[in-house]
C-alpha cells in the first residue's frame, strides 16, 4: 500500500518560548496508507486534534517532517495542500454563513478559481452524494435541521474533491439515526472513491464499526497502533490511560461469564448479534 501521510519525528509545542510552553507533540512518526480508514483515539489533551491540524498546514512542526502525498507541508502551498486534504472539525456547520446552502459549497470553489460549468458539475455531485435536494440547495443554512446543516458544511468541503477527510468528533449533537446516515455517506466515499478517512473520536462504538485501524494517543505520543481487534483486546492498557472498549463488548464479557463458550472478544453490535443468534440456534439443535 501506497502511503499519503508520512510523518517522520514531529514534534510541537503551543505558547513556544514563553512560561506556558507545552509540548504537544513528541516525535511522532506515523504511515498512513492511501485509501486507508484510521481512527485516532486518546483521552482530551493527548494531542488527537494539533496532530490532524498539522495534516492541512494549519500547524506546522518545530521538528520534523508531514509528507503528504509526496510533498513537505512545509514547502506544498497551502491552498492546494487544503484540496487534498479537507478537515471537518466538531460543529462545522457554525462555519455556515452564505444566504444559500448553494453558495455556500460553492464558496470555496471560488476561492479556487474553479471555471462556473465545473462548479455546477461538482455541485450536483456533492449534493447528490450527501443527499441535499435542489430545493435544500436554494433554502438558507439557517433554515434547515442539524443533520442537513451537518450534511451541508461537510459538502463544503467535499466538493473539493479532497484525497483526504480528516474527521474530528464528526457527529457531535447529532442524534444515532444522524450519526448511522452520515457515517453511511463517509463509508460510501471511502469505499467508491477510495478516498482515505482519519477519524477522531471519543465514541469507541463508532470507532469499532467503522476504522480498520486504531492510533492510540498519550501525552503527545502514539502508544499503540494496530487493527481494530488488536487494539480493543489490550483493554487493561486502554483503561490505565483513561479510555475503554465499546460497551458491548463489556455486555460480551458478562454473558461469557454465565457461559464460556461465549465469544468476548466481539466489538460490533453486528457481531454480538451474530454469536448470540449463533448460540441460541445451537442451543435450539
Amino acid at each position: 500500500m501506497n502511503n499519503i501521510i508520512t510523518l517522520s519525528n514531529v514534534s510541537y509545542s503551543y505558547n513556544k518560548g514563553t512560561p506556558l510552553e507545552k509540548k504537544a507533540l513528541n516525535q511522532i512518526s506515523l504511515s498512513i496508507g492511501k485509501g486507508e480508514f484510521v481512527a485516532i483515539i486518546g483521552h482530551t489533551g493527548s494531542g488527537k486534534s494539533t496532530l490532524i491540524q498539522h495534516m492541512n498546514g494549519l500547524l506546522k512542526p518545530d521538528v520534523g517532517s508531514i509528507i503528504i502525498d509526496g510533498q513537505d507541508t512545509k514547502t506544498k502551498g497551502l491552498k492546494e495542500l487544503r484540496k487534498k486534504v479537507g478537515i471537518v472539525f466538531q460543529y462545522p456547520e457554525h462555519q455556515l454563513f452564505e444566504e444559500s446552502v448553494y453558495k455556500d459549497i460553492e464558496f470555496g470553489l471560488l476561492k479556487h478559481h474553479i471555471p462556473e460549468e465545473e462548479r455546477k458539475r461538482r455541485i450536483k455531485e456533492t449534493a447528490s452524494i450527501l443527499e441535499l435536494s435542489d430545493d435544500l440547495l436554494e433554502k438558507s443554512p439557517y433554515e434547515l435541521s442539524g443533520g442537513q446543516k451537518r450534511r451541508a458544511a461537510i459538502a463544503g468541503i467535499l466538493v473539493l474533491q479532497p484525497e483526504i477527510l480528516v474527521l474530528d468528533e464528526p457527529v457531535a449533537g447529532l442524534d444515532p439515526a444522524g450519526c448511522k446516515e452520515l457515517f453511511n455517506i463517509v463509508l460510501q466515499l471511502h469505499r467508491v472513491k477510495k478516498i482515505t478517512v482519519i477519524l477522531v473520536s471519543h465514541s469507541m462504538e463508532i470507532v469499532a464499526d467503522y476504522a480498520k485501524r486504531i492510533i492510540v494517543m498519550e501525552n503527545g505520543q502514539i502508544t499503540m497502533d494496530g487493527f481494530v481487534d488488536e487494539i480493543f483486546s489490550r483493554e487493561d492498557e486502554l483503561r490505565a490511560i483513561n479510555l475503554s472498549v465499546p460497551q458491548i463488548t463489556k455486555l460480551m464479557q458478562l454473558l461469557n461469564q454465565k457461559d464460556n463458550t461465549i465469544n468476548s472478544k466481539i466489538f460490533t453490535v453486528d457481531k454480538a448479534y451474530e454469536e448470540i443468534c449463533k448460540k441460541v440456534k445451537k442451543n435450539h439443535d
